[in-house]
């Protein structure tokens, strides 16, 4: 194979940086390699979005390499073809000149091919006394043989791409019908909760997908529509054990005095049911964590959160743990309470929280006594954040949401007193200390 130096193409088309190095870098292909053809072409194909070519110019590649006599690249051959272009556009299939040349300029943009260009511009073979080819000049193949495992590899990622879009697509089909039919089971048959709002807010999430999705944005949306389901699964979970837990022993049955104001209990109870419900009601399992609410959701209803996050915008649960770390700092709370959190809630759930005390900071006189009482309840199986949530987009006024926390009064040792509205419109006088 011919190595030569460095050549600049003919006529008006531009000599760059980048073409000098690719042609520098045929003088590096490793002695004795070769390549079949039509695999490099078959890797290249798969690979034609990554390497930014499209499908008129894998047409003039495969014209090209009709050319070439024999079916393996070789480091020692000639890799030069020279056919005309009325040649090259019979067989690309009649493709007219214009568009001829404008794809084998993307060959050459994609690092596919070289052009050897002669004085004149024109392609043709010199040969020797005994008929061997001495020198060509026309189009190098030299760079297939050169990049052929880089395009084997190339072409691996895009099936893997496509195995797990195709994958995260079906995963996405089978939680929508979850999330859906469970739904649809609640309302049918009157569960206690409001599924109203589940229902807006799977709407909200399945609006969001793109007519033409990504894997990125299928796996966004998976992740939430994900947590969706387990707070509805939760919440009928919930229920489930309520009911259980009434038909057992009475001692089990010891009523909550919500006037009591030593009482610790949850600012907003998780359903209609747990307003004034027995201790072991309100308890969760401690093998079953606390979820949170799709981020999209928590970002409206704590929407002050997104100011904290990098570049003063939140993208994703990475950014929210992040901001929740700054504004634990400037609401005070200690080091070790963030992390009791953090170990009681999950790092995204502890998040949540502190933007939760973060939308309601103004009345809230200690953050830190305040979070390390959620953190306790957590432990004891006594809070959930969604109705929180629920509140909070209440409070903004988000879709059919309408009420939100009423005020607060917190005395000097960090207790909050006061009446709060619960997501379900009732009354609560709460007692929470730091």
């Amino acid at each position: 194979m011919q190595m030569g130096s460095v050549t600049t193409p003919f006529g008006r088309r531009p000599m760059t940086l980048a073409l000098a190095r690719r042609q520098a870098a045929l003088a590096d292909i490793r002695q004795g390699k070769t390549a079949d053809k039509w695999k490099v072409f078959r890797d290249a194909s798969a690979a034609m979005e990554l390497l930014g070519i499209q499908s008129n110019s894998l047409t003039v590649l495969d014209a090209l390499l009709s050319f070439y006599p024999e079916n393996e690249l070789r480091q020692d051959a000639q890799l030069i073809v020279f056919p005309s272009n009325a040649q090259l556009a019979l067989r690309a299939h009649a493709m007219a000149g214009a568009t001829l040349r404008r794809h084998i300029a993307i060959l050459v943009e994609a690092g596919l091919i070289v052009r050897k260009d002669s004085a004149n511009g024109k392609r043709y073979a010199r040969k020797d006394s005994d008929g061997q080819i001495e020198s060509a000049f026309g189009f190098d193949l030299s760079p297939l043989l050169a990049r052929s495992e880089e395009l084997a590899v190339m072409a691996q990622q895009v099936m893997a791409d496509r195995a797990a879009f195709r994958k995260a697509k079906e995963d996405l089909t089978i939680c929508r019908r979850d999330v859906r039919k469970l739904i649809t089971a609640a309302m049918e048959e009157g569960a206690e909760g409001d599924w109203q709002a589940c229902e807006d807010i799977y709407v909200a999430l399945v609006s969001r997908i793109p007519r033409v999705p990504t894997l990125a944005d299928v796996t966004r949306t998976l992740e939430e529509m994900e947590r969706l389901r387990e707070e509805v699964v939760n919440q009928l979970k919930m229920q489930e054990n309520s009911r259980n837990i009434s038909t057992n022993d009475a001692h089990c049955e010891q009523h909550i005095q919500n006037s009591n104001p030593e009482s610790i209990y949850e600012i907003e109870p998780s359903s209609r049911k747990e307003l004034g419900a027995k201790p072991s009601e309100m308890r969760r399992p401690k093998s079953e964590p606390i979820k949170a609410f799709p981020l999209g959701v928590v970002l409206k209803a704590c929407p002050t959160i997104s100011d904290y996050g990098p570049g003063g915008a939140i993208g994703n649960w990475r950014d929210l743990t992040s901001a929740a770390a700054v504004v634990r700092s400037t609401l005070r709370v200690s080091a070790s309470a963030y992390q009791e959190a953090c170990e009681a809630m999950g790092p995204e759930n502890a998040a949540v929280a502190v933007a939760c005390i973060l939308e309601r900071a103004n009345f809230i006189n200690s953050a830190g006594g305040y979070l390390r009482d959620l953190t306790r309840r957590t432990e004891r199986g006594e809070f959930s954040l969604g109705p929180m949530i629920m509140a909070l987009l209440r409070a903004n006024g988000q879709g059919s949401l309408q009420a939100g926390w009423a005020s607060m009064s917190v005395n000097a040792g960090g207790a909050v007193h006061g009446t709060s509205e619960s997501f379900y419109g009732s009354q609560l006088t709460i007692a929470l200390r730091g």
